[in-house]
């Protein structure tokens, strides 16, 4: 993909307009950020951006959100991370937001109000559609250069991810530069064999990804872990029990047990599934064979000799791509799939999850630096593992053409 880098751009003395994503969770009471995992990934970006004058667009939540909130906070908590101050103004691209965008000097950073305020911004549109709106035109009248290193929105088509790229000059930061490169990687070069482990309660995406990577040839094997496990059992024919089985229901999975009895009548030998799960029983931990799970059990995680089953699956790959966990793993009792199945996973060679809750317990287990890359983007991590292309790459690749020199 030819998205652009830094280095091609030459933004040193130009006025930046750089997407981020520091859609962060935050304390509805005291408006405190809880997590500063963005802030940090996009901070190698802004600083190799010192020679510029940056303009910072971003975002948090959406509209009718609690947490739909200004980012005076965001600019406070970026600068003290950054070492240097970061100005902000509650204003996107009226009168006070290019004065202070005019008034900058190089080196200096300054952050818009959330973008997301504005209306525009919450539609979804095609990038021709994009760089008509209002938000966008006036945006790009302020800027010299667009970079977007926004990779948790790089699946919306959203007017500031797609749009700018058509008005201006455009790459990709580092931290969208490095996801693209190594989501890329699993595609073409990844060391064989290649192992997807797939869990969570997102069956639907999970879904998505097995068929991409199994017609395809990309993956040798699929595991399939948590809810997306309890799918593949009823598509292969076992009662998983009544709390299971409601849960499925509940989440209107049905589609997807269609889809996973097509995907196991044409790849069962490339898909594994647990034949043993832990559910709660008498509130304590108890394990069964799939074929024996108790009518009124809720399955809560993979059971242990299955889990050995699976780690020895894992630790034969030379490539495994994580996303989701392998059950209740907030509930100490059965988290011991979703941690093992981690750890088995920090020693492949070439290691990469999908970001969202798996990537907070990496975190937690302290296991980071373990893999080889933690996707920031759990929605758009996933969308690009289902072989679509997203549409802030492809914004930068048709901008690439467009004011290519």
């Amino acid at each position: 993909m030819t998205i652009g880098t830094l280095s091609e751009l030459d933004p040193a003395g130009k006025t930046v307009l750089l997407r981020l994503d520091l859609n962060s969770p935050i304390d509805p009471t005291s408006n405190q950020i809880l997590d500063d995992k963005r802030f940090r990934e996009h901070l190698p970006t802004i600083r190799h951006l010192e020679d510029s004058r940056v303009v910072i667009l971003t975002h948090q939540s959406r509209p009718g959100k609690k947490d739909f909130t200004t980012l005076q906070a965001h600019a406070e908590k970026l600068g003290h991370m950054l070492g240097r101050p970061v100005g902000y103004v509650d204003d996107i691209f009226g009168r006070a937001a290019r004065e202070a965008v005019s008034s900058l000097h190089v080196g200096e950073v300054l952050m818009l109000e959330n973008v997301r305020f504005n209306a525009e911004e919450n539609l979804t549109l095609a990038p021709e559609a994009a760089k008509g709106t209002h938000i966008v035109r006036r945006l790009a009248a302020m800027g010299d250069v667009f970079v977007n290193d926004a990779f948790g929105t790089a699946h919306r088509s959203q007017p500031t991810v797609v749009g700018l790229p058509m008005l201006m000059r455009s790459s990709a930061g580092l931290l969208m530069e490095r996801e693209v490169s190594n989501l890329s990687r699993v595609f073409t070069g990844a060391p064989r064999p290649v192992t997807f482990v797939l869990g969570g309660t997102k069956v639907d995406d999970s879904v998505a990804v097995a068929e991409n990577v199994l017609e395809n040839g990309i993956a040798d094997r699929v595991i399939v872990i948590g809810v997306v496990a309890n799918v593949f059992l009823i598509a292969a024919g076992y009662d998983i029990g009544k709390p299971s089985r409601d849960l499925v229901a509940q989440l209107k999975y049905a589609a997807e047990i269609e889809r996973a009895k097509a995907l196991l009548s044409r790849f069962g030998d490339r898909i594994l599934f647990p034949d043993q799960v832990a559910v709660r029983e008498a509130n304590a931990r108890a394990e069964y064979p799939v074929d024996r799970i108790p009518a009124d059990a809720p399955v809560m995680d993979i059971g242990s000799d299955a889990l050995q089953t699976v780690c020895d699956a894992i630790g034969s790959s030379g490539t495994v791509v994580l996303n989701g966990p392998a059950g209740v793993f907030e509930d100490t009792t059965f988290a011991v799939g979703t941690f093992e199945i981690l750890r088995a996973s920090s020693k492949v060679p070439f290691s990469v999850v999908g970001g969202g809750h798996t990537a907070a317990v990496i975190e937690k287990m302290g296991l980071e630096s373990a893999f080889t890359h933690i996707s920031t983007g759990g929605g758009a991590c996933i969308e690009f593992l289902t072989g679509k292309k997203l549409p802030a790459i492809d914004a930068l690749e048709r901008s690439q053409g467009i004011f290519r020199v």
